[in-house]
C-alpha cells in the first residue's frame, strides 16, 4: 500500500526499523507552490510509521526549517536515521539557510526518545572541509555540495558519515565526489578527506553503502544533466 499526499510532492524517502515499527521519511513541499522546481527550496521532512511496512500512519512532520536565523531556516532536505545505542533515534538531515539564499548545505542532526517528537540537537553543524572540498563564494555559480549524510555503524566500531559533495577546482560535470566524517558517539564528528575522487558525475546523491557478498557496494543517483559527456 502506497502512501500519498495528493495535495504535496513528496520525494527522497529512507525508511528505519526501530525493532518495533518502521518509520518512514520522506522530503514534502506544499503544490500550492504550483511550480515543482519550488519546493526544493520549500521542503519539510514527513514522518509515517507501520507495523508491516504495507499501511502508512501519517505523523506530524519530523522537521521543518527553523526560525533562524539558522543553517536550517530556509528548508530541510535529505538525510538518513539510525538507532542510538540508548534506543532513541537520530535524523542526520541536511539544511539550507536564508543568509546565503540556500546555496550552502551543512548537516545537523535531531533526536527522539519516542520516535514521534524530534528534538534539534546541535547548533554547530557539520561543514564541508576546504582542503578537500570546494566551498561556495558569491559568483561562484553553483551551490556548495554537503548534503544527503548516510550514516551507518562501520565493522570498525565507528560511525561512519557518506556524504555527496564536490571536489576543489574541478569542472562541474566531473566533480561529484563522496564526501566522509567520523564519530565514536554520533555527537563528535572529524570531516576526513573524500572516498572518491571526480570522474563522469556532476554529483554523486542520496548515496548509500550496503554489504553484499562480502563487500561494501556504494550506490548514488546522478541526474543526466550533471553527468560528463562519454571520453574516446
Amino acid at each position: 500500500m502506497a502512501l500519498t499526499l495528493p495535495d504535496h510532492w513528496m520525494w527522497d524517502h529512507w525508511i528505519v526499523d526501530d525493532g518495533e515499527r518502521y518509520h518512514l521519511f520522506f522530503l514534502r513541499a506544499s503544490r500550492a507552490l504550483h511550480d515543482p522546481e519550488r519546493r526544493h527550496m520549500n521542503a519539510s521532512m514527513g514522518h509515517a510509521v507501520s507495523a508491516d511496512a504495507r499501511g502508512w500512519e501519517l505523523l506530524p512532520d519530523a522537521l521543518v526549517h527553523s526560525d533562524g536565523p539558522s543553517f536550517d531556516d530556509k528548508a530541510i532536505w535529505t538525510g538518513s536515521t539510525v538507532v542510538k545505542p540508548d534506543g532513541g533515534l537520530r535524523i542526520f538531515y541536511t539544511g539550507i539557510s536564508r543568509a546565503e539564499g540556500g546555496m550552502v548545505q551543512r548537516i545537523g542532526w535531531a533526536d527522539s526518545a519516542d520516535g514521534i517528537r524530534f528534538e534539534r540537537a546541535t547548533s554547530e553543524p557539520i561543514v564541508a572541509d576546504g582542503r578537500w572540498y570546494q566551498k561556495w563564494t558569491p559568483g561562484y555559480g553553483y551551490d556548495e555540495a554537503w548534503r544527503d549524510p548516510f550514516v551507518f555503524l562501520h565493522d570498525d566500531g565507528r560511525w561512519h558519515m557518506l556524504v555527496t559533495a564536490r571536489a576543489k577546482g574541478v569542472d562541474i560535470k566531473h566533480s561529484g565526489i563522496i564526501g566522509h566524517a567520523v564519530s565514536d558517539d554520533l555527537d563528535h564528528w572529524e570531516v576526513l578527506p573524500p572516498l572518491t575522487g571526480p570522474s563522469a558525475f556532476g554529483q554523486l546523491e542520496v548515496c548509500q553503502s550496503r554489504m553484499i557478498d562480502g563487500r561494501h557496494v556504494l550506490v548514488f543517483s546522478c541526474g543526466s544533466d550533471m553527468q560528463a559527456e562519454p571520453g574516446p
